[in-house]
């Protein structure tokens, strides 16, 4: 597991991790499960200071197409890294969870803004984290005000854009928008 306390860190490492995160697997044949915690978001010094350029990781992710017959577990088989942008302390602990009991290795970004370190909205409740839970890559609206017959726009975010969206969507007593995240 490695932390880049700031985004200008993993830019010192950019040659390594082309070399052995992203493509490790296909140029090496190097199976790893490195975890990379990246900050995110302009809550910092600056540009670069503080972000992991998610785009960056994004554009370094296999784009592997593959018909919706094959089952997911061989999907993650195939891809070269993971990237995740978790909204809720139990979607880290089961990301993490998830990383370590898989039967392969594939390298894992975590995106993680500082800011919601400290945020009551991403604490999670116990419940979230027992027998039968899981990671959730998608989390639609848990709002039970919005109906899905009511509802005249979808909203896709990731990470803390979601509790930003989330204020204003309570501030302005809307209730023909849905929220949901894509982690």
């Amino acid at each position: 597991m490695w932390e880049a306390q700031f985004g200008d860190f993993a830019n010192g490492a950019q040659i390594m991790i082309d070399q052995f995160v992203t493509s490790g697997e296909s140029k090496w044949n190097l199976h790893n499960g490195l975890v990379m915690l990246l900050p995110h978001g302009f809550d910092g010094n600056g540009p670069e200071h503080s972000s992991c350029r998610i785009e960056r990781y994004l554009q370094s992710s296999d784009s592997y197409d593959s018909p919706l017959t094959v089952p997911k577990r061989d999907l993650y088989e195939e891809c070269n890294i993971q990237i995740v942008n978790c909204s809720t302390a139990a979607q880290y602990f089961h990301v993490l969870r998830r990383q370590m009991l898989r039967p392969f290795r594939k390298p894992l970004i975590v995106v993680a803004p500082k800011k919601m370190l400290k945020m009551r909205e991403v604490a999670s409740d116990m419940s979230e984290f027992t027998e039968g839970t899981q990671f959730k890559r998608v989390i639609g609206d848990t709002n039970t005000a919005i109906k899905p017959e009511k509802c005249r726009k979808v909203i896709f975010c990731s990470g803390q854009v979601y509790y930003d969206l989330i204020a204003e969507r309570t501030k302005k007593n809307a209730t023909d928008i849905a929220i949901c995240r894509v982690e």
